[in-house]
């Protein structure tokens, strides 16, 4: 899957970490309790290691190269606004329970809207984009949340337990990319002005209380 835009692989290619004060705060991966797909059944992102096989949307099961494990935010004080997860109401993406998503966190959407524009029907869009969409808010994140990070050999997109498919990236470098990856990316993160574009017009799209489970999602993950 190419979604065409010139920005995102660079964000999100590795651990984006902000400093604030001399404290950082995690604005991209997993949650935990965030359950994920893998060959052991679903299991929550804390408890995948290195090596451990997980289910992904367009390649199968795949061995996780790397695992990152941070707190969301490690100052003393109370975390600033910009690093709060987004927690999306149970329905409002069509995952079946609710969810927490951090800003630079980039999903995968299906809409129609993406499927005119980019001549695909999925499209990677950071979750701040998704503020005020059917009842998506920032709230604060708990106390010690911890933040997992999971590396492939190749960029994913996983599988959560909500319905919601969540990008992984490569655990190899930018440099390495660019001279081995000819046709470009297989994924790329739409730049901000589009994904709030295409993410009103999701929206839009979304006249139910509910929205059905991507198509291959539904036959990846019938024997979980």
């Amino acid at each position: 899957m190419v979604v065409c835009a010139p920005w995102g692989a660079e964000r999100m290619a590795g651990h984006d970490e902000t400093c604030d004060g001399g404290a950082a705060g995690i604005m991209t991966g997993l949650v935990e309790g965030t359950r994920i797909a893998t060959a052991m059944g679903w299991r929550p992102v804390e408890a995948i290691a290195m090596g451990d096989k997980v289910l992904t949307f367009d390649a199968g099961l795949q061995r996780v190269t790397e695992v990152l494990r941070d707190p969301l935010w490690s100052g003393e004080s109370a975390c600033p606004r910009r690093f709060w997860p987004l927690e999306v109401p149970r329905g409002a993406l069509g995952n079946r329970t609710v969810i927490r998503v951090l800003p630079d966190q980039a999903m995968l959407l299906e809409s129609d809207a993406a499927e005119a524009l980019y001549g695909d029907p999925f499209a990677l869009l950071p979750g701040e984009v998704l503020e005020g969409i059917r009842g998506i808010a920032r709230v604060p994140p708990e106390r010690n949340q911890q933040v997992v990070v999971l590396h492939f050999a190749e960029d994913q997109v996983v599988f959560d337990e909500t319905g919601a498919l969540f990008f992984a990236p490569s655990s190899r470098d930018l440099m390495d990319r660019a001279m081995h990856d000819r046709d470009g990316p297989l994924y790329t993160v739409l730049p901000p002005d589009e994904a709030r574009a295409l993410a009103a017009q999701i929206e839009i799209e979304l006249s139910s209380d509910t929205i059905p489970l991507p198509r291959d999602m539904r036959a990846a993950v019938s024997s979980f």
